[in-house]
């Protein structure tokens, strides 16, 4: 096997196939994507190279910097979110009762697809027959809204259901870190007079907290790139107050064919995706990682 493994050629073999993969699947759409992104083109004929001109055109494009906004607050509220996931994993790690029948509770979501849920938020969201103005109705709200053609309330309706969404992947991800720190760190607190909350702030939140931070980096960089759920309930309505970089992208290069723009618009959230990844790896930063055997 030694003698396998210091073989260049074997090794280089034994790569080529994945590396393939990521070039077709990864790298080459990149490429094409920030070529195309310097051309005026409508998808059919001849590429017409304009260099910087849809880049120009996109520092000021109202339209796309309020999607840009629109992703932010996303980006925001799904990194908030992740307390109450954090908790709630916590929570279900402490060996209450019934603890394996929520955990499935909650990865009921993650069995779903996007439009799926959409249309189930979708009914839920109905101004008259819809489960939530039923209730607030019920409760005693004379004039619920209609949440999906609000322009003030649109966005944060659509907030409820893509954090729902994800809520089990985050709570399974910190559940698996808070039960892989060993028992006898938590018995050793406990005789030492630690409370159940100070045993999860003081040692098992740092412990976690490399966990943490990836899915601090995961939360934003997939609500700034959010698309498909926003797509099927509202695209982008009502004028544009729903309206993510996503589904901006795509309205300009599938609806007005104007594909040298859209190539734009997305290699530039490309961009944005690297360097919100990057400020957050940079910013949370530790030289000396806690470490437990």
């Amino acid at each position: 096997m030694d003698k396998v493994m210091s073989n260049k050629g074997i090794i280089a073999l034994y790569v080529l196939p994945a590396l393939l993969v990521v070039l077709t699947i990864i790298y080459i759409p990149i490429a094409l994507t920030a070529y195309y992104g310097l051309n005026k083109w409508n998808g059919i004929g001849q590429p017409s190279f304009i260099g910087l001109d849809n880049y120009t055109k996109l520092l000021g494009d109202a339209a796309f910097w309020g999607s840009a906004w629109h992703s932010l607050l996303l980006a925001v509220f799904s990194t908030l979110s992740l307390l109450l996931y954090l908790a709630v994993a916590m929570v279900l790690a402490s060996k209450i009762r019934g603890a394996n029948l929520f955990r499935k509770i909650y990865l009921i979501p993650m069995l779903l697809s996007s439009i799926a849920i959409a249309q189930l938020w979708l009914r839920m969201y109905h101004p008259t027959n819809g489960i939530v103005n039923t209730l607030l109705e019920t409760l005693g709200f004379s004039d619920p809204p209609a949440w999906l053609s609000e322009p003030k309330l649109v966005l944060f309706a659509l907030f409820v259901p893509i954090l729902w969404q994800y809520a089990g992947f985050y709570i399974l991800i910190y559940y698996a870190a808070i039960k892989n720190i060993p028992a006898q760190m938590e018995e050793a607190a406990k005789i030492d007079g630690a409370s159940s909350l100070q045993i999860a702030w003081k040692i098992k939140l740092p412990l976690i907290m490399e966990v943490v931070k990836v899915t601090v980096v995961l939360a934003v960089v997939g609500s700034l790139k959010y698309f498909d759920l926003i797509y099927v309930m509202t695209d982008g309505g009502p004028f544009g107050s729903s309206e993510v970089m996503a589904s901006y992208m795509y309205k300009i290069a599938f609806r007005t064919f104007d594909f040298g723009y859209g190539s734009a618009i997305s290699f530039f959230l490309l961009i944005i995706c690297l360097a919100a990844t990057w400020v957050i790896r940079r910013f949370t930063a530790t030289k000396d990682p806690i470490e437990y055997s």
